[in-house]
C-alpha cells in the first residue's frame, strides 16, 4: 500500500499534468479559432471590395439610365431593387476566446456569402440594363435611318430637273445606296453615321433646288421688265398729227386723230379741217372764195347766159 505522502504527491502531479494538458489543448483550440476567423475576415473583405467596386462603377452608370432609354423597362426596375439591398455590417474577429472566435467566424462566412451572392445578382442586373439600352439604341438608329431614307428617296425623285447643280443629286443617290447597305447591321454608330451622310446630302439638294428657284425668279423678273420697256416704247411712238402754215406736224396721241389745214387763196384767206379714223381722213368742204365785191353765200344762182345778175 502506497504511503499517504507518496499518494498525495502523485495526485498533485496528476492534477498539474491535467492542467498543463488542458491549457495546451485550450491554447491550440484558441489558435485554430483565431486562424479560422482571420481567414473568414479576409474572404469578407475580398468579396466586399468586389461588390463595392461594381456598386460604385458599372452599377452607378447603369443606375443613371432611364426607363425610356431601354428596350425593356423592367431591367431598370430590377436594378433599382438590387441597389436597395443593405450590405451587412462588418465586425471582425474581436472575441478573445475560441468560442467567441468560432461564432465570429460563422458570421463572417455568412457575410462573405452575402457579398458573393449580391455581387453576382447586381452584375446580372447591370448587364441586363446595359444590353437593353444597347438594343434600344440600335432600334432607334435603324428607325431614324429608315425615315431619312424615305425622305431622301422622295426628294431625289421630286428634284429631277429642278436643281442648279445635278452633282448634288448624284451625291444623294450615292448616300442612299451606302445607307441601304448598313441599315440592317448591328452597329448603331455606323448606322447613325450613314443617316448623317444622307441628311447632309438632302440639305445639299435642297439648297440647289432653292438656288435654281431663285435664278428662275430673277430671269422671269428680267423678262417682264424688258417686255414692259418695249410696250412703253411702242406707246410713245403712237400719237396724233397736224398741219399748219405749209408744215405737217403729228401730235402725241392715238393713230386716230385730226388734221388741221391752214392756207391762203387768191382773194382771201380760207380755212378748213378734216377728221376721220383713217390716215386720209374724211372729205373736207372746199374753202369759200370771195372777190372785192363778192356776195358770199347770198349770191343768186347763175342765169341761162352763165352770168350772175344782181
Amino acid at each position: 500500500m502506497m504511503p499517504p505522502l507518496v499518494a498525495a504527491v502523485c495526485a498533485v502531479i496528476l492534477v498539474a499534468a491535467g492542467v498543463v494538458g488542458w491549457n495546451a489543448y485550450s491554447g491550440a483550440k484558441l489558435a485554430e479559432a483565431r486562424e479560422a476567423c482571420a481567414a473568414a475576415a479576409d474572404t469578407v473583405r475580398s468579396n466586399a471590395n468586389e461588390y463595392n467596386a461594381l456598386l460604385n462603377g458599372d452599377a452607378a452608370d447603369a443606375a443613371a439610365v432611364r426607363a425610356e432609354q431601354v428596350e425593356d423597362s423592367k431591367t431598370v426596375e430590377s436594378l433599382g431593387k438590387e441597389l436597395k439591398a443593405m450590405a451587412p455590417e462588418y465586425e471582425g474577429c474581436v472575441a478573445e476566446d475560441a468560442q467567441g472566435l468560432d461564432a465570429a467566424t460563422v458570421k463572417l462566412n455568412e457575410q462573405a456569402d452575402w457579398y458573393g451572392t449580391h455581387e453576382k445578382s447586381l452584375s446580372k442586373a447591370v448587364r441586363a440594363v446595359t444590353e437593353s439600352k444597347a438594343a434600344k439604341r440600335l432600334e432607334t438608329a435603324k428607325t431614324n435611318l429608315t425615315a431619312k431614307l424615305d425622305e431622301a428617296s422622295r426628294l431625289l425623285a421630286d428634284s429631277d430637273g429642278k436643281v442648279a447643280d445635278n452633282a448634288t443629286r448624284d451625291a444623294l443617290s450615292n448616300a442612299i445606296d451606302a445607307a441601304n447597305g448598313l441599315k440592317d447591321g448591328n452597329d448603331p454608330a455606323k448606322i447613325d453615321g450613314a443617316r448623317k451622310t444622307v441628311e447632309d446630302a438632302i440639305n445639299g439638294v435642297a439648297a440647289s433646288v432653292q438656288a435654281k428657284t431663285d435664278a428662275d425668279a430673277q430671269a422671269a423678273a428680267a423678262a417682264a421688265a424688258a417686255a414692259q420697256a418695249q410696250a412703253q416704247a411702242r406707246s410713245a411712238y403712237n400719237g396724233g398729227s397736224s398741219y399748219s402754215g405749209g408744215a405737217y406736224r403729228r401730235t402725241e396721241g392715238s393713230a386716230s386723230g385730226s388734221n388741221t389745214y391752214r392756207g391762203t387763196t387768191s382773194g382771201g384767206t380760207g380755212s378748213g379741217s378734216t377728221s376721220g379714223s383713217g390716215p386720209a381722213g374724211g372729205s373736207a368742204p372746199k374753202p369759200n372764195l370771195s372777190g372785192g365785191h363778192g356776195c358770199g353765200n347770198s349770191c343768186p344762182p347763175p342765169s341761162s347766159d352763165g352770168l350772175i345778175h344782181h
